[in-house]
């Protein structure tokens, strides 16, 4: 199952990508930054392997990517700027994301101010969810643009140069294709423990609250 699962969802982001090009990364990235589990490790590693075929170019595929992260970054930011609490609340645990967790994202940034959001976007899980205290906090607009792009660019660059290196040997050296199907399996199954436990979590607390 897993497999299938792993094979469906590489499968899709091959396809995007393939299809639109630099849209596709934009896009994915969009969606990945708006807190919609679409893990970025497998979005840019392929936008690196078509660096090295040639179709893309390594600054253009971390900077598309970087600017797609702004753009899903902002829907998030604007939710919890305009809908507060109560809407990421509300529709937080489609995303995996509970109080306690927005709790914790926010005393992080109470504590450090306005450099989490660049520090964040560096930083795997974290990186999705960084906004919703930006927006709760009203961050200027401008600075949030700025930090959430500057996050974002060494992030892209980062695994889209993997992606490259790994790519401009992937005939040469088999065992290649085998690292990168475990590191998909990997990544497919955070995802899948993130979603077994969201459920278990939430049954518990609708058959066993607390008093």
């Amino acid at each position: 199952m897993l497999d299938h699962l792993i094979s469906l969802l590489v499968s899709w982001v091959v396809e995007v990508i393939s299809a639109a090009g630099y849209l596709g990364v934009f896009v994915l990235m969009a969606i990945e930054s708006a807190c919609i589990p679409l893990p970025s490790e497998i979005v840019m590693p392929f936008a690196g392997y078509l660096v090295s075929i040639g179709r893309f170019s390594l600054l253009g595929a971390a900077t598309i990517g970087a600017l797609g992260c702004s753009l899903g970054s902002t829907i998030a930011y604007l939710v919890a700027a305009k809908g507060g609490r109560k809407a990421i609340e509300r529709w937080g645990g489609y995303v995996l994301l509970r109080p306690v967790e927005l709790d914790r994202a926010e005393r992080f940034f109470a504590r450090y101010g306005a450099i989490t959001v660049f520090l964040g976007r560096l930083l795997p899980v974290i990186r999705t969810f960084i906004s919703f205290p930006a927006g709760l906090a009203r961050m200027p607009m401008l600075k949030f643009q700025i930090y959430s792009f500057a996050g974002s660019w060494p992030w892209c660059f980062a695994l889209a140069y993997v992606g490259a290196v790994l790519g401009a040997r992937w005939d040469s050296d088999p065992t290649l294709r085998r690292l990168f199907h475990e590191f998909d399996a990997a990544v497919v199954a955070v995802l899948l423990a993130g979603s077994a436990w969201f459920i278990w979590s939430r049954w518990r607390e609708i058959h066993h609250p607390k008093r």
